[in-house]
């Protein structure tokens, strides 16, 4: 008898993604499709980073590293956070991952009972109270909306708490809204986190995808937090499945024991590629492609609010738009089924992310040209 686990009743499927499994059997039948669903960035791995995973390669040695990732890298890391921010971060507090969700397993899984609240903004990254789930704990939504851009406060934390709380978690850049935590903001949530014992993750996987505003990190000021960063998303690095985690100290040889467990160790050809990550000519090209971003996201918003898309906030980073378009349409959903269906756009629908009005709510990516984000426009207008 076929008997799955007691959590997966819970476990949602990942919409996105059967939205891209529809816009690929759309596309296989001739259909031309935009694809403003997943959160891709549309560049090439930058030749650097390319080249290197060549030079390591051609020497056929590849074999496991250490479960917390190569010494080398784990330095370049610490480095950057140095040069960047001017953040001092040991690298023996440096864990690389399969991915920043790799990074997120092993911080949830060393520190979630079986029963253990976690808070999570919501809207947010679906994926956050999944995993909170799997290990057993218990995600507990606070609902934010545009009067906090999409942030919660500290007041709203400590109105939640409970005594079966054991964390919070953000993102900035957040995902799907593209908001941004100031510094003083990230600390003053940790000292309410702190009073009550708790533990705060900062997702700042999207770092680096800033416009208008400097990225920052919370670990230019604190210590006693954990940090989630990925190669994914500015590196440009989403397919080498690389990221990493920076946990406080006192917790670095429990979650060794796990990436020992969990994952043995990260994809070594990655790990050697990423070296080249933070190289001047990486980051150049890095920087042109934020620059790229930035006029792509000018282009659209305006479009889009021509067409009767409301934003009451404007992201200041990723690359997201996260419209309310109760004034156009009754349900996301459906918008977006006939989206894709109509107009060969795909999107998310707010379902995604959450239950705080997520019929009034599309999260739409910036993650291909401008000529296609407003051919896209285009379409969605001869729909509407």
């Amino acid at each position: 008898m076929t008997r799955s686990a007691r959590r997966m009743a819970d476990i949602q499927p990942f919409h996105v993604m059967e939205i891209l499994k529809r816009a690929h059997e759309l596309a296989a039948s001739g259909r031309d499709i935009i694809h403003l669903e997943v959160g891709e960035p549309d560049f090439p791995s930058p030749q650097p980073i390319v080249e290197a995973a060549q030079r390591f390669l051609a020497g056929g040695h590849v074999h496991y590293t250490p479960a917390l990732g190569l010494t080398i890298l784990r330095e370049a890391i610490a480095r950057f956070y140095h040069d960047r921010f001017g953040a001092n971060v040991s690298p023996e507090r440096i864990i690389v991952t399969p991915g920043a969700s790799g990074a997120l397993m092993l911080a949830l899984a060393a520190l979630t009972d079986p029963g253990d609240e976690w808070l999570l903004p919501d809207p947010g990254y679906p994926s956050n109270r999944h995993l909170v789930r799997s290990f057993e704990g218990c995600p507990r939504a606070l609902p934010v909306d545009a009067s906090t851009r999409f942030q919660p406060t500290p007041t709203q934390v400590e109105a939640a708490w409970t005594t079966q709380t054991r964390g919070l978690m953000v993102a900035s850049p957040a995902n799907p809204t593209g908001t941004l935590l100031t510094l003083d903001e990230i600390v003053a949530l940790q000292e309410t986190v702190s009073r009550r014992q708790g533990v705060l993750i900062v997702d700042e996987i999207y770092q680096g995808l800033n416009y208008g505003v400097d990225a920052c990190t919370a670990l230019s000021q604190l210590d006693d937090v954990f940090v989630v960063n990925s190669f994914s998303k500015y590196f440009g690095m989403t397919g080498w499945r690389l990221g990493w985690l920076v946990a406080p100290e006192a917790y670095v040889r429990d979650i060794e024991k796990l990436a020992q467990h969990f994952f043995i160790s990260p994809s070594t050809p990655a790990q050697y590629a990423a070296l080249a990550a933070f190289e001047p000519a990486t980051i150049a090209i890095l920087e042109e492609r934020r620059h790229e971003f930035a006029e792509r996201r000018n282009a659209l918003l305006p479009a889009l609010r021509q067409l009767g898309f409301q934003f009451a906030t404007e992201p200041q980073g990723a690359f997201y738009l996260y419209a309310d378009i109760s004034g156009i349409a009754q349900d996301s959903q459906t918008l977006a089924r006939r989206l894709i269906e109509e107009a060969g756009v795909a999107t998310t629908p707010g379902i995604d992310f959450g239950d705080n009005a997520p019929e009034r709510h599309l999260r739409i990516a910036y993650t291909t040209g401008t000529t296609r984000l407003l051919e896209a426009v285009e379409r969605i207008s001869r729909v509407l």
